[in-house]
């Protein structure tokens, strides 16, 4: 093996009497560099606009949800409810209620979800980050808006002039026509007291309230909730805390965890980053195409080279190893400059801001083992099959000599 090496790594980097091969081999080593480089760049950028986009989800989302697995609600008695705190793994966890109601603001209406949440309901999540004014407090009956339902009403905050009336329909069966609203819907006036954003789908959707007034307003006993939202530790393996608290509870509930509850936010970020990885797969294949030739032409400049080898005993296998392995070292020392300038100028991306969106915003990037590796892959195994078949033309002209 250190023979086709030697050779391969003299015929490199050493100049041809011919000066098109010379150019021909410079342009297939920036390919192979500009490849790797702009590939790198558009997976670290999609990386940070993934974690970018999940990071508005991520304030809102709990690690695990525990919903019904038919209906809308499920039963957690205050036993149950003790033995899920001592679940190892799990660090806290909220009780919710959920349900679509009406608002109606100053002749304004809108159709949304209130969330009615517990005291611990700021441990599992980070909605706190996310809200101007202040949040739920049991001295009066409050809730906090999403940005998008504040602009649609008008809403401002602790107005108590105008008061937010919270509107949702009665439990039971049959038909409410005819009824006069207060009849049909159970309804209460609240003071808004915070505005939350998230992001433009979740501030449009829930209006977030204490448990009881939520409780109240829907007419549910003390162990009627819609779900649990769980914050499990770093270390906990969250396999592990769902098979113990489906043990808990029983096969009546369906555990999601954050991508299970934002599935179509993670499929379109997923379908576009493999889009973007083929388009730019494919600008590579070009790259790795001018090196197949680039190797085509040494062979073809060689011929002399090539008879004189074989008359001192080296095997066709032996010449085809070296220029196969010419491709290889192109393909390697080309890709790695590409690929070390590329996470180069990432990092430097995340250090200095050199990109900006806003004013206040850099273009968010991300640099991760996972990319590197695509791009170490991707490049290896698309310079092995360009090598390889370049190096096949060896055979011809040995034969042609």
């Amino acid at each position: 093996m250190k023979f086709p090496f030697y050779i391969a790594r003299r015929y490199l980097f050493s100049k041809s009497s011919n000066n098109a091969i010379n150019i021909i081999t410079i342009i297939a080593a920036i390919g192979v560099f500009a490849g790797a480089f702009s590939l790198f760049i558009v997976l670290s950028g999609f990386a940070g606009l993934k974690d970018f986009s999940l990071s508005f989800s991520n304030k809102f989302d709990p690690d695990l949800k525990i919903l019904p697995s038919s209906g809308k609600t499920l039963q957690i008695p205050e036993d149950k409810a003790e033995a899920l705190a001592e679940i190892e793994g799990i660090s806290s966890f909220s009780k919710i209620i959920e349900e679509r109601i009406f608002l109606d603001y100053r002749n304004k209406n809108h159709t949304a979800f209130i969330k009615g949440v517990d005291k611990n309901y700021q441990q599992v999540t980070q909605i706190d980050s996310a809200i101007a004014g202040s949040w739920l407090t049991n001295s009066e009956a409050q809730v906090v808006v999403g940005n998008t339902i504040s602009r649609k009403l008008g809403l401002s905050i602790f107005n108590y002039q105008h008061l937010l009336n919270v509107m949702v329909p009665r439990p039971g069966k049959g038909q409410i026509t005819g009824l006069n609203p207060g009849q049909a819907f159970n309804q209460e006036k609240v003071i808004v007291s915070g505005i939350y954003s998230v992001n433009e789908e979740l501030d449009d959707k829930y209006v977030f309230s204490n448990l009881a007034f939520a409780r109240n307003l829907l007419e549910l006993d003390e162990n009627t909730f819609s779900g649990v939202e769980i914050k499990i530790s770093p270390d906990a393996d969250a396999d592990i805390v769902t098979a113990e608290i489906k043990e808990l509870l029983g096969d009546d509930i369906t555990i999601k965890n954050r991508a299970q509850l934002n599935e179509m936010l993670y499929k379109m970020l997923n379908t576009e980053n493999l889009a973007v990885y083929l388009i730019f797969t494919l600008v590579l294949i070009i790259a790795l195409f001018n090196v197949a030739g680039s190797i085509i032409m040494v062979i073809l400049d060689k011929r002399e080279n090539i008879k004189t080898l074989f008359n001192l005993g080296a095997s066709e296998r032996q010449i085809k190893k070296i220029f196969f392995t010419q491709g290889m070292l192109m393909t390697i020392i080309g890709g790695a400059i590409g690929l070390s300038a590329a996470i180069l100028l990432v990092y430097l991306q995340l250090q200095f801001n050199l990109v900006m969106i806003t004013p206040s915003l850099p273009y968010p990037v991300a640099i991760t083992l996972e990319n590197i590796l695509i791009v170490i892959f991707t490049i290896g195994i698309l310079g092995l099959i360009a090598s390889f078949i370049a190096a096949g033309s060896s055979r011809k002209a040995l034969r042609a000599v």
